[in-house]
């Protein structure tokens, strides 16, 4: 199966393709009842794998152990891996990315920053010269065989985001994301510089991105919309609600109802990812979104 050759097929069909972020195979195995697609989000893989902020702790190695487990539960979804700054050096950055593609990501996102780095929607990011991530960005194409690449700018200065969109997009690069835009007009005005590139946009709740529907998007001419994490804050929340209750029932459990998870419903779950399983899944067409 050719998995970035189907991310291609998904992103050059009508409408904007939606990745779902996920932060753990638990999240996976839930966001894959009702989407195709998984972007290996790095502000959650840090938030769950090291119990850290997303400012540049994630060694590569376990990305792509991370991975290689994902596609063997998963073997038909979408894997788009965020790569951050290509673990700051340009060999890293290839070696890292021929890694993944062999264990079946389907794509990556290799973004402008330098270190310290941050999260794409908060204050403070430094970015690259841009031919310093011009040379890093050509070396990572010029390494991968098939895997779907995306350059990503972090630029925040107005015209500096307008030139290295066009910049960009004038690369091999498969598609391009200008990360933390903020607004509709900024959607339109990338858009226009960038040509016929296909374009991605992310979506986090509390960054600075407005919040627009898939049909939005795509009236916008956006080709794919990631969702960095809806599953990590709706576990903060729902532990959270979960523990606090358990402490005023001082340590009763709720009672199990027909629409709680429970034993049964947990272990229905995660029985879908033993992989004898896939044969037959395979053959039948997807009944996710």
């Amino acid at each position: 199966m050719n998995h970035p050759a189907r991310l291609r097929d998904a992103i050059a069909a009508d409408g904007t393709t939606p990745l779902i972020g996920i932060f753990d195979m638990f999240s996976a195995s839930v966001a894959a009842r009702h989407y195709d697609g998984m972007f290996v989000s790095g502000f959650g893989f840090a938030a769950s794998h090291y119990g850290l902020p997303d400012i540049g702790f994630i060694a590569w190695p376990d990305i792509v152990a991370f991975v290689q487990r994902l596609r063997l539960a998963f073997p038909a979804q979408h894997l788009l891996v965020d790569i951050d700054d290509g673990y700051v050096d340009p060999e890293t950055a290839c070696h890292a990315v021929q890694q993944l593609e062999a264990i079946g990501a389907s794509g990556v996102i290799l973004e402008d920053q330098q270190r310290p780095r941050r999260c794409g929607h908060v204050d403070g990011k430094q970015i690259l010269p841009l031919q310093e991530y011009l040379d890093k960005l050509n070396m990572v194409l010029e390494s991968r065989r098939d895997l779907v690449v995306v350059a990503r700018t972090d630029a925040t200065e107005e015209q500096e985001i307008l030139r290295r969109a066009k910049a960009l997009a004038a690369t091999d690069a498969d598609v391009l994301l200008v990360d933390g835009v903020r607004s509709t007009d900024w959607i339109r005005k990338v858009r226009d510089v960038i040509g016929d590139k296909p374009l991605l946009f992310n979506q986090i709740a509390g960054g600075k991105s407005p919040r627009l529907s898939l049909p939005e998007l795509s009236g916008l001419g956006v080709d794919v919309a990631i969702y960095s994490t809806p599953c990590l804050f709706a576990a903060q929340s729902a532990m959270d609600e979960a523990l606090a209750g358990l402490k005023a029932r001082d340590g009763r459990l709720p009672e199990h109802t027909p629409d709680s998870i429970g034993v049964a419903e947990c272990l229905a779950l995660l029985e879908k990812n033993i992989s004898r399983h896939h044969g037959r899944a395979l053959t039948a067409a997807p009944g996710a979104h």
